[in-house]
């Protein structure tokens, strides 16, 4: 089967997947229902449809920086949130919270001020450095002081009204989000992805080696702040609309690698298609559980990716000891 071939099948899954986002949940509404005057179709119109879509858009968004990731990175464990931009995004929006100003565009503002300061630091503690792991270092300590800081902030909260929204929101979820939250983070989604996406010819050169990829023309400067900015925007965006949903950059390339192969640049486009299938799948998944309520989508990635990394995590120790 053509790569090509296999891209459709992808492509296929994900519009199936997004199909069937809309017809599952607690109220079901069947194919017979759609476009028919039946009440059931405001459902999809108005709560499922724009769920969908930024379910779409996000895992679209976290496939493509997991696989730019770890291509830059060389590393199969990197993650979107080794880069401190989504630690650094949540900061905001929690901040936002805290003080009371938690409407959809207020925290929205928020979330993408903490990720831009945090692409400004780590644009400047490794601006001078051509080393990957001063880039990892620099984005653990990032996410490390966004981290304590999140919690200080939630330690001082005078009201427990705001704790109580801030440990709901960073469970992650896309419960209650509408087109508000679609037309917010469109923009810095697609123009992440499309930086992203220009780093595609410099990423398999680095795959030969850094003098290798020298000598065909890379800059490590230049490539740097695409990879920051690009992920900083989506993965920004992502969190500030929705919560830290995380392990989606981690798993998905590594489940398309054996189908589409090793080489970075030809991983990027099937990741942001598995992406959004993944986030779909999980979406719909969550929405069936028992109960009044649903499960929110962070805890379902973390019970997903978390044995996935475990696994990986042993694989390559194992490797290494060979």
């Amino acid at each position: 089967m053509t790569r090509s071939a296999r891209l459709l099948l992808l492509a296929a899954l994900a519009g199936l997947l997004f199909a069937a986002s809309l017809a599952c949940g607690k109220v079901w509404v069947p194919f017979s229902a759609w476009g028919s005057g039946d009440p059931r179709w405001w459902i999809i119109v108005e709560l499922r449809l724009p769920r969908a879509v930024l379910a779409t858009m996000l895992g679209a968004s976290l496939g493509l920086s997991g696989a730019v990731l770890q291509g830059y990175l060389r590393n199969p464990l990197a993650d979107p949130a080794v880069v401190g931009v989504s630690a650094s995004a949540a900061l905001g929006a929690v901040a936002a919270i805290v003080l009371g100003a938690a409407t959809p565009p207020l925290m929205f503002a928020a979330a993408m001020a903490g990720a831009a300061g945090s692409m400004a630091l780590l644009a400047a503690l490794t601006w001078r450095s051509t080393s990957a792991v001063t880039f990892i270092l620099a984005g653990t300590v990032l996410a490390s002081l966004a981290g304590a800081l999140t919690a200080f902030l939630i330690s001082v909260a005078p009201d427990p009204y705001a704790v109580a929204a801030v440990i709901d929101w960073l469970m992650g979820a896309l419960t209650d989000r509408g087109w508000e939250e679609v037309r917010l983070a469109a923009a810095p989604m697609l123009v992440g992805c499309a930086l992203l996406a220009l780093t595609a010819p410099a990423l398999d050169a680095l795959a030969l080696g850094e003098p290798a990829a020298r000598t065909l023309g890379v800059r490590p400067g230049r490539l740097r702040a695409l990879i920051v900015v690009g992920v900083g925007l989506t993965v920004g965006a992502g969190v500030a609309v929705t919560g830290v949903v995380g392990f989606v950059g981690l798993v998905v390339p590594h489940l398309l690698r054996p189908v589409f192969g090793h080489r970075p640049a030809a991983l990027l486009l099937p990741s942001a298609i598995g992406g959004a299938a993944l986030l779909l799948a999980a979406d719909s998944l969550v929405r069936l559980a028992p109960g009044a309520g649903e499960v929110r989508l962070g805890v379902a990635m973390a019970l997903i990716g978390a044995p996935f990394f475990l696994v990986l995590l042993v694989r390559e120790r194992g490797r290494a000891w060979i």
